[in-house]
């Protein structure tokens, strides 16, 4: 009989101890879910910063391409106003100019 109670007694160790290794493994695996999930917070914090932050920069683009067709169109519009009257000279003149200007523009972001 007391061999059958150390048989008992040691089988209940051997349950509780791989009770315990399954525990342990299941906490290693916890801790490495845990920092995979912390990982990904941060990574996802990342990037929703970094969609506001362009997000802001779409909208001052999109305000600059704004006031920049506003203000080529003004000027479209007095070049057509120009170009009905007689003054020819003066509107090659201001074809010339615009081609100079852009013409220095493009060497000047060419050498950029």
């Amino acid at each position: 009989m007391r061999r059958a109670g150390l048989g008992e007694g040691s089988s209940g160790h051997y349950v509780a101890s791989g009770y315990s290794v399954h525990e342990e493994e299941n906490d290693h695996l916890q801790e490495g879910l845990r920092n995979k999930v912390s990982a990904l917070k941060s990574l996802s914090i990342e990037i929703g910063t970094e969609v506001k932050y362009q997000n802001k920069m779409l909208d001052d683009m999109d305000s600059d391409f704004d006031s920049t067709g506003g203000l080529l169109g003004a000027t479209i519009g007095r070049v057509k106003q120009l170009s009905r009257g007689s003054q020819t000279k003066l509107l090659c003149y201001m074809l010339l100019f615009c081609f100079f200007v852009f013409f220095i523009l493009y060497w000047f972001i060419k050498l950029r």
